[in-house]
């Protein structure tokens, strides 16, 4: 049986593959009815540690759309506690032809990888987001009509997972990225991930806003305020005092329309959601003009479609 490709950091891909993956998202998203029963009988198996919004809606509505079937699958309310992880995966990976996995850690993402016969998907882990960094390449394409004319993106706030992905992807794809951050997740770092997007020479960093948003075509930004902070909407008293330091560091890098006309007012506002208003992201922005947040979250579904499909075809040669 072939080896499947499983999709964790990106690291091992290259840009030719991220752009055949960004093509075939952009060519499913046209013509849907071509593709309506491509993955017919295939099942997708969709494993989540933690609660999501738009990963399970982007995958269980993509699978539907291309003839398949997803199953959903809480770790909380399933078996793995009473178990070896190990055991567990292996049983789970035998019902299914792909698996997603939203995991607290990508370490356990990479040990089912290691036993499973099928391409898994990280959907999101401390370190990576593949998935998010893929829709947001092919929103940025397609409103630059190409991804050579994306040109230079920008990365507000904390740097974490997501910005882990998009700064790998988008400088081994010629893309500029200009980093602008005060902090970084330490839970979130992979050395060798920074030393392959900081070989291209495309990725700068710098706290000068000025500076970090010259140029710049698109502006990402995420939270920076962990959720568990707070309890119904009202700030924990344990966690008032880092509350209040995170509030302090990052709130002259929120992404507001006073930001964007004052350093960079063509540049288009983009955010992996949920957006956390007041915080690293402003209402005006969420409903500027220049705002791509909701094409952005709809073509997680497109571009996981293009990578299911590109997976399986993986599978075939």
């Amino acid at each position: 049986m072939k080896k499947p490709r499983h999709v964790i950091s990106l690291k091992d891909f290259t840009a030719e593959e991220i752009k055949e993956i960004l093509a075939k998202a952009a060519e499913i998203k046209a013509n849907p009815e071509k593709y309506a029963e491509t993955l017919k009988d295939k099942t997708l198996i969709m494993l989540f540690q933690k609660s999501s919004t738009r990963t399970r809606l982007s995958f269980e509505a993509g699978m539907t759309r291309l003839g398949g079937h997803g199953i959903f699958l809480d770790q909380k309310t399933s078996q793995f506690a009473l178990t070896d992880f190990s055991d567990e995966i292996k049983a789970v990976l035998r019902f299914g032809d792909i698996l997603m996995f939203r995991a607290m850690q990508a370490a356990d993402v990479e040990k089912a990888a290691e036993v499973s016969h099928i391409p898994v998907i990280d959907a999101c882990s401390e370190k990576y987001h593949p998935c998010q960094t893929l829709g947001d390449l092919l929103t940025m394409s397609e409103d630059a009509g190409g991804l050579d004319k994306i040109e230079k993106v920008a990365w507000l706030g904390i740097q974490n997972n997501v910005s882990n992905t998009l700064k790998l992807a988008c400088s081994k794809l010629g893309i500029e990225v200009s980093i602008i951050a005060p902090e970084v997740n330490e839970a979130s770092v992979d050395e060798e991930l920074n030393k392959i997007a900081d070989k291209t020479g495309l990725v700068k960093e710098t706290l000068d806003l000025k500076e970090g948003l010259e140029g710049v075509r698109y502006v990402h930004t995420d939270t920076w305020m962990d959720m568990e902070y707070f309890e119904d909407g009202k700030v924990k008293d344990e966690f008032k005092d880092v509350y209040k330091k995170r509030k302090e560091l990052f709130k002259p890098y929120q992404l507001n329309a006073k930001l964007l006309e004052d350093n960079c007012p063509e540049a288009k506002v983009m955010h992996c959601m949920p957006c956390h208003v007041g915080y690293e992201i402003s209402r005006d922005a969420i409903d500027h003009s220049n705002s791509l947040i909701f094409d952005q979250a709809e073509n997680r579904m497109h571009a996981q479609n293009g990578l299911m499909v590109w997976l399986m075809e993986q599978m075939k040669k």
